[in-house]
């Protein structure tokens, strides 16, 4: 998900976002305008506890070009803490932060595994499926194997998402969880479909 350029506006001066307190960035962060919460974005990114205010923010903006600030902010501090402020966005009812999160989450590997298996056991299906979603695109050694853990979930669309992510990621050893799956699922067409094509591309390989 490349990020996208800002549009041109009429930015405040950096130097003057950069020495204001924590409290004046995060009022900044709520201007009106777009160029000054771009503003605040990079003072934020200096401060030591702009990551907490930063995530905040993402969760409610609604402008591309400041979420993507955002969002490269949050990647260039990448460390557990930018993760754990991330994670519960995957539970977000609007499409446009739940991407960015992935997006962040996805930039953070090593600091993202330490969560991977708890997310899978999450209660929230969709936030499983979310999941699966971002283990097709997370650089980690152990993503795969998690896709193939994943195939055990008892939701039909968890298991279509890791099979989807497996048909990017996956080599032979996920073929026998892969090939079990559409007896579990017998009634259900486009799982059978799914796992035929994942299973050929992976034999392809």
């Amino acid at each position: 998900m490349p990020l996208v350029k800002a549009p041109i506006d009429t930015p405040a001066e950096p130097s003057s976002a950069a020495a204001c307190t924590l409290a004046d960035l995060v009022d900044l962060l709520a201007s009106p305008s777009g160029a000054d919460r771009r503003a605040a974005v990079r003072g934020l990114e200096a401060h030591a506890d702009g990551v907490a205010p930063l995530c905040a923010r993402l969760a409610e903006e609604n402008a591309p070009s400041v979420r993507e600030a955002i969002m490269a902010a949050l990647i260039r501090r990448r460390s557990p803490e930018v993760v754990t402020a991330l994670l519960p966005l995957l539970r977000s009812e609007g499409a446009p932060q739940r991407n960015a999160a992935l997006e962040g989450l996805a930039a953070m590997p090593d600091e993202v595994a330490p969560h991977v298996e708890q997310l899978l056991r999450d209660a929230d299906d969709d936030v499983r499926i979310f999941t699966a979603n971002l283990l097709s695109v997370l650089p980690h050694p152990r993503a795969a194997a998690w896709l193939v853990a994943a195939l055990d979930d008892a939701h039909v669309n968890v298991c279509a998402a890791a099979t989807d992510g497996l048909a990017e990621i996956g080599d032979e050893t996920a073929l026998p969880a892969l090939l079990a799956l559409p007896d579990r699922f017998p009634g259900d067409s486009f799982i059978a479909f799914a796992v035929q094509v994942t299973a050929q591309r992976i034999n392809r390989c």
